[in-house]
């Protein structure tokens, strides 16, 4: 064999041996700093990391949603010439959505907390959990009788598995919120960094929230002590010697009694339960992972199943319908027997076969309220990466000593909705928001004030017809001539002032939200995803329901990548 050629193989073996066993750049820098070469993670001080984050869990009730490309609007026939679901192509990032509707069982359980926490009895509190209530009433109709539902259906437990209705965006916006924290302190609870059993031991002074709990940890749980540093991994941790700092004081991390979980640790979702936005939502419920034809990704897919029929194409369950929907003029199920869609009101959950993404009930069942202020159109020229509409930027409230302001009992706000409806905007043990002011929008181009849920479309200047003739705004110069009810307190009570103009001709404003997917009540035409409807966020039917979503860090799939130093 030719000298030469043994030579070079060998060098060339040695060569693969060293770059395998060094690394890409020659060195692992899973615990050493590849910016500064200081070790990380030293037990004698220095910067502390979690270098062994492997990827988000799903939290309880999501599954996981792989981002991607889509046509989002319709592209078939407009039979309704609504014309307010052009089609365009849009981008979402990976995310995670329930695999199903919120179901009455679980909101009961945010209405047992809340009124457990806030009794209802008292004075203090009784709206928190009256403004949580879903509207039971919406059964009721003129000329028919529906009392079966209006008083069994969220309660009783033949309803347990059934999707929730009756509930405002509002309403759905703050189960969101109180489920967000829920998690997070059971979690805490479970890694063993807070009292066993705190969760169950809260009153309305003492709440837990994650924001406080990661700006201001603490003042969680009211500052109780025991509560916040009574769990056994703390216990563990000041034993060793090995804390975790305060971020109300960075000097503190040098005493072992400064035990927090913090955001860098990776334990507690920083990704809060939320409505998915309307991108998310259509994308999600087209299911299109499962299917690769050109026409299915340039927007042919009509329904989250594959094919342009309801009802079972399949050997086994052939003539079976795939959703619950009113069927025709009097005939909400069907005739009775194997040819019934096996519901007349909602069903239960998972009572039809799930999308490719897992998803169940994307279409019929109940419509569901997703995150999006409604507007006729879906401004993709300005935004084509998760596209959402409703964005109002808020920051911590600080107090005079730079500390963050966390609410107490005497601070909750109520609001009185234009129904007469009275919500609690905040709750105890929260950070209190306020909007984002020249601080944080000087000379940037981004965004350049707290509101922007109008931003492009239903300002003066978008008007057609803008003329500005004076300083002061007026009912003429809104861009949509929605109603304006008011609602005031009196000496006699609330005072309802009702638009009584009859030149209205849209409800559209900013108050306005979007709900998708077609419901028991609707026909076939509303089962396709980029169907679009609204109403105002302070409204609830008896056919439109929620579920949450949960944004997405970290990589974009969820599939064993090798790792890369």
């Amino acid at each position: 064999m030719n000298r030469n050629l043994v030579f070079r193989t060998l060098v060339f073996g040695l060569s693969t041996i060293l770059f395998v066993s060094c690394g890409r750049n020659g060195k692992d820098y899973k615990n050493s700093s590849r910016a500064t070469g200081w070790s990380i993670n030293d037990r004698d001080g220095g910067f502390q990391a979690n270098t062994d984050y492997k990827e988000q869990e799903a939290a309880p009730g999501l599954i996981f949603i792989e981002g991607g490309t889509f046509t989002m609007g319709r592209v078939q026939d407009d039979v309704m010439h609504d014309w307010n679901n052009t089609p365009t192509q849009q981008h979402v990032q990976s995310f995670y959505m329930d695999e199903t509707e919120v179901t009455n069982l679980m909101y009961l359980e945010y209405l047992d907390y809340l009124k457990r926490v806030f009794p209802p009895e008292e004075a203090n509190y009784r709206n928190i959990y009256y403004g949580a209530l879903p509207d039971t009433l919406v059964w009721r109709n003129r000329l028919g009788f529906n009392e079966t539902m209006t008083e069994n259906y969220l309660r009783h437990p033949a309803y347990a598995r059934y999707p929730v209705v009756g509930v405002s965006w509002i309403q759905a916006v703050e189960f969101s919120t109180w489920r967000t924290n829920r998690y997070n302190e059971y979690v805490l609870e479970q890694e063993g960094f807070t009292q066993k059993g705190a969760k169950y031991n809260v009153d309305a002074q003492s709440t837990f929230d994650t924001d406080t709990y990661l700006q201001a940890p603490s003042l969680t749980y009211g500052g109780q002590d025991d509560v916040i540093r009574g769990g056994k991994a703390s216990a563990q941790r000041e034993k060793n010697n090995t804390p975790r700092a305060n971020p109300n004081n960075p000097g503190a991390g040098t005493e072992a009694k400064d035990i927090y979980v913090q955001m860098k640790d990776g334990i507690i979702s920083t990704t809060k339960y939320r409505l998915p936005t309307e991108a998310e939502w259509e994308y999600a419920a087209l299911g299109l992972v499962g299917l690769r034809e050109y026409n299915v990704y340039r927007g042919r897919k009509k329904y989250p199943w594959d094919g342009a029929y309801t009802r079972s194409g399949n050997r086994k369950t052939r003539g079976d319908q795939l959703a619950n929907f009113k069927q025709g003029d009097g005939d909400y199920g069907g005739i009775a027997g194997w040819s019934d869609d096996n519901a007349d009101i909602t069903a239960e959950i998972k009572s039809y076969e799930p999308n490719d993404f897992g998803l169940y009930d994307m279409a019929g069942n109940v419509s569901e309220w997703v995150a999006d202020v409604y507007r006729p159109i879906v401004d993709d020229e300005y935004n084509d990466f998760n596209y959402y509409r409703g964005n109002v930027y808020t920051k911590n409230a600080i107090n005079e000593d730079g500390t963050v302001k966390i609410l107490t009992t005497e601070d909750i706000v109520y609001d009185t909705l234009e129904n007469g409806k009275i919500v609690a905007r905040n709750l105890p043990g929260e950070i209190l928001q306020v909007p984002v002011d020249d601080e944080e929008t000087y000379l940037r181009t981004q965004f350049s004030e707290s509101d922007n849920r109008n931003f492009r479309d239903g300002d003066k200047q978008s008007s057609r017809y803008y003329q500005s003739f004076s300083d002061t705004e007026s009912d003429n110069d809104r861009m949509y001539d929605s109603p304006i009810n008011r609602i005031s307190a009196g000496e006699e009570g609330m005072v309802k002032e009702y638009d009584k103009q009859n030149d209205r001709t849209t409800l559209v404003d900013d108050e306005v939200r979007v709900y998708k997917g077609g419901s028991w009540r609707d026909r076939e035409y509303w089962l396709d995803p980029a169907q679009r409807r609204y109403l105002p966020q302070t409204m609830a039917t008896d056919d439109i329901g929620f579920r949450n979503a949960m944004s997405r860090v970290g990589s974009k799939s969820t599939k064993n990548k090798s790792p890369r130093n």
